[in-house]
């Protein structure tokens, strides 16, 4: 529940239109509500700015869908990830969109975007994680932008998007392999950098480990670092940035 909700019921009861007894209704799952195997933090929006997401992986199909119908009968809204295709058929939640390239699913997304996140990826293999960066940003109310498969083996295509670069608030740089392009990046721009790297690479890539200490240990300042995979994290610093 966000403040402009809690606003308008306040509002309501105020000029008469809504009871006490209603409002107190709408407020009853405040700070959470406990359905069992979850405690569904209804009033993270308040004190984060950002609403809980949902983590599929791990869950039950069931679980998933009840936190979700918990979290949509409250807000009219919710963003899974690491979700798959059936437990979006299994949903039955009208206009919920599946997005396959992240495996997310979004509901009630902020229509009113602003500010500017670029996000980058150095190969076409980064573009799951990235797309899991991108929707989240653009859920939560960010204007993103998206350059794939730009990375070090061919810079001049990295070249090609510098006006993208310079219109920027903030840029994502997704990479695997060894973890190179942020720090490019980072020497071409005064704009913050979010580096994520990702588990793509061979066998000494270590399930993504070169990458993220070669992120760790670049020395471009002004580069923060999430974790593998993370394209989720990096989607809400980024968005958080993007609104200061």
């Amino acid at each position: 529940m966000t403040n402009k909700e809690i606003k308008k019921i306040l509002d309501s009861v105020r000029n008469g239109t809504v009871s006490v007894e209603s409002a107190v209704k709408e407020l009853k799952h405040l700070p959470y509500e406990d359905i069992a195997f979850a405690k569904v933090d209804h009033h993270r929006h308040l004190r984060q700015g950002v609403p809980e997401v949902i983590f599929a992986s791990g869950k039950t199909e069931g679980q998933v869908i009840s936190i979700a119908d918990a979290m949509y009968k409250k807000s009219r809204s919710f963003l899974i990830s690491k979700a798959t295709e059936k437990i979006y058929n299994s949903l039955k939640i009208r206009n919920a969109v599946f997005h396959p390239a992240s495996g997310m699913i979004s509901i009630g997304e902020e229509k009113k975007k602003r500010g500017n996140i670029l996000v980058l990826t150095a190969g076409t293999s980064d573009i799951p994680v990235a797309e899991e960066a991108s929707v989240t940003a653009s859920f939560l109310g960010s204007k993103v932008d998206t350059v794939y498969d730009v990375g070090v083996a061919g810079l001049h295509r990295l070249m090609g998007s510098r006006n993208y670069i310079k219109d920027a608030h903030v840029i994502i740089v997704v990479a695997g392999m060894e973890g190179a392009l942020p720090s490019v990046v980072g020497g071409m721009t005064d704009k913050p950098v979010i580096a994520v790297p990702t588990s793509i690479g061979y066998g000494t890539s270590f399930g993504g480990l070169t990458a993220l200490f070669a992120m760790l240990n670049s020395c471009v300042p002004g580069i923060a670092v999430v974790n593998i995979d993370n394209g989720f994290g990096a989607g809400v610093l980024a968005h958080k940035i993007n609104l200061l």
